[in-house]
């Protein structure tokens, strides 16, 4: 495993939800970081089939070009019901045809692919959102870290915090939504307590366990 030996990295992400959750985790331990949207880095096509072989695509890509570190997100929703979709593709379900991308409409495709099979019970809409974080360096060299937290997909979206699917899915154990939570409650983890609730804070324990501590 290799060490981070610098404080300054690349925001491998055009996402602005993400950006901002990714600074908010990183922020305690002092780290100068720039995202990729705001160096005006292209966005590669991510042809992966995994959330580790994309997320390892954009750190690669933003490390080559910046000559930094970068760390990138690769994270999706899976839905047991409809065999664990969307998957990597969650960012897909939301694209319109104009390139832009619309989280309620996935949302909702999400609900009528569930509806069209008549599964309406907490039972019958197990979900785990999931994470994968990738650190790469200019030199090609990578380290990955993955996060998952198991819930349920629930309708309507309930809350406006949070960003994409967040307000249609409840952690196990608790009784509100991400889009209900605030980043702190979401986050469930900060530098110097054990635990850990969103799938990117679990994956960033892991970044920090690994890349970080001595």
């Amino acid at each position: 495993m290799r060490k981070l030996d610098t404080k300054t990295i690349v925001v491998a992400s055009h996402n602005g939800g993400k950006i901002r959750e990714i600074a908010e985790l990183i922020g305690p331990f002092g780290f100068s970081a720039r995202s990729a949207a705001e160096l005006q880095f292209e966005e590669p096509e991510e042809t992966g089939t995994t959330f580790e072989q994309n997320a390892a695509i954009k750190a690669l890509a933003s490390a080559k070009a910046s000559g930094l570190p970068a760390l990138s997100d690769d994270s999706g929703l899976m839905v047991d019901a409809l065999g664990g979709a969307p998957g990597v593709y969650t960012a897909n379900w939301a694209e319109r045809e104009d390139g832009s991308r619309d989280f309620q409409m996935a949302m909702e495709k999400v609900e009528n692919a569930l509806q069209e099979k008549h599964l309406t019970r907490a039972d019958q809409r197990t979900a785990r959102f999931v994470s994968v974080l990738c650190l790469a360096w200019p030199d090609g060299h990578t380290e990955l870290f993955r996060g998952e937290v198991e819930g349920t997909v629930v309708w309507p979206p309930r809350g406006e915090k949070g960003f994409g699917y967040d307000p249609i899915f409840k952690p196990n154990g608790y009784d509100t939504t991400f889009g209900e939570m605030s980043s702190d409650e979401k986050h469930g983890w900060s530098r110097g307590e054990p635990e850990a609730l969103s799938h990117r804070a679990r994956a960033f324990k892991r970044f920090v366990e690994t890349c970080l501590e001595a």
